[in-house]
């Protein structure tokens, strides 16, 4: 007999958090203006892909929400509910949540993507350097069904994702199946760059150095810590051309410092509502701020992953273009090391431990028959091949197997 339950009042009962208190107003209003920057960017490019190709297949459109690392003890456990009360309270009674997701490949961030996105587990560089070895869903579903490149995105927080992950090794796929892959924080510094070279400041110094500046900050160390800002590097700047970066873009950071994660939200949607791929992958990495030993800082990134998760879900019912033929899945890469281990527990994600190993996943919308708990053991490289099967493509090439719950 097949291990689920009905969902009930398993979910707890602690109140949902307002989103106004979680992110104050000044920062919303940058983040907006940055977000419709970048998609500015974005837009006479993807535009030139639209194909009437785009609706091959099986027609239904598949988002997926990626999370970092997250232990089952600080989201689904009765202690960690506090931290998720809309993947809990407002998501899960409609779901079909997967208790028991392994991964039982590499637990750093590229392999663990790579392996859900090509259903095969991937050992290759951790940074991205190397491609995955086998084909992604991008190439599989672009290739098999001649979909065009801007029917697939991945926008991501995590700069080590960007590079490969929308095209793997295998000699008859390649880059020209892969995805449009966006790293906002990147582009962000871009569109700043871009204005400074316009001439839309007085007094510039040297342009050339504000944007060698710019690109500086996504090279040092801390680049993915919690508070990510323009200003992480002011110390270092010449006295004339922090005065520029500051008359360039006050208007918009007001000394306020952003989110990666709530920049990446904000060009998901901007790409929802200008391209409405038929595949998006939206990875958030706020989490991660759990490497420099921060655990106040690492419960907020799970408190800003859930209110996100949950706004993308929002978005969906609210976009005509998504509402009812669109599957979302929310999941996270990995747990985290265990308490009391030599690695220092919540820090890392390398022991080979079940609070590392497993996690879980929620699916919601089309594919979705009714609400219910799965509890057999399921795996990361499942969801390759469950997705090639939502979006009408034949099976992938993988050691995964599809999820037989999710079907439209």
């Amino acid at each position: 007999m097949e291990n689920t339950r009905p969902l009930d009042a398993q979910a707890g009962t602690q109140p949902a958090a307002d989103a106004d208190s979680v992110v104050d107003r000044s920062k919303r209003s940058f983040l907006r203006a940055a977000g419709l920057l970048v998609a500015g960017q974005l837009l006479p490019q993807a535009r030139a892909g639209k194909s009437s190709l785009a609706e091959a297949g099986s027609g239904q459109k598949v988002v997926v929400a990626i999370i970092g690392g997250v232990r089952r003890a600080e989201t689904f456990s009765p202690e960690g509910l506090e931290n998720i009360p809309h993947l809990a309270q407002d998501l899960l009674p409609k779901a079909l949540f997967y208790d028991r997701l392994r991964n039982e490949g590499v637990t750093a961030h590229f392999n663990a993507t790579a392996s859900i996105l090509t259903g095969n587990w991937q050992r290759v560089d951790d940074w991205g350097k190397l491609p995955p070895t086998t084909p992604t869903i991008f190439e599989h579903f672009r290739k098999q069904l001649r979909v065009p490149r801007s029917e697939t995105w991945v926008v991501a927080s995590n700069k080590a994702l960007t590079s490969l992950i929308g095209a793997s090794s295998a000699s008859d796929y390649g880059p020209e199946y892969g995805a449009n892959v966006v790293f906002p924080k990147q582009l962000m510094i871009a569109a700043a760059a871009d204005a400074l070279r316009g001439g839309r400041t007085g007094n510039m110094a040297d342009r050339a150095k504000v944007e060698a500046e710019f690109e500086s900050t996504l090279e040092g160390s801390n680049y993915e810590g919690l508070g990510w800002t323009v200003f992480d590097a002011a110390d270092r700047l010449d006295p004339r051309v922090r005065s520029t970066i500051k008359e360039a873009i006050a208007s918009f950071v007001r000394g306020v410092p952003t989110s990666g994660d709530e920049l990446t939200f904000l060009v998901s949607r901007e790409v929802m509502r200008k391209f409405s791929p038929r595949l998006l992958v939206v990875i958030f990495s706020d989490v991660e701020v759990a490497h420099f030993g921060s655990y106040a800082l690492h419960l907020g990134g799970i408190r800003t992953a859930d209110r996100l998760a949950y706004q993308l879900w929002q978005e969906v019912e609210a976009n005509p273009e998504y509402r009812g033929k669109t599957t979302m899945l929310i999941l996270p890469e990995f747990g985290r090391d265990p308490d009391g281990s030599t690695t220092n527990g919540f820090f890392n994600h390398r022991a080979n431990e079940e609070s590392t190993r497993t996690t879980w996943m929620m699916a919601l919308g089309a594919a979705v028959n009714r609400p219910q708990v799965i509890e057999r053991p399921v795996r990361h490289i499942d969801l390759g091949p469950t997705l090639a099967g939502l979006l009408g493509c034949s099976p992938m090439e993988a050691l995964g197997t599809r999820l037989v719950e999710l079907q439209v």
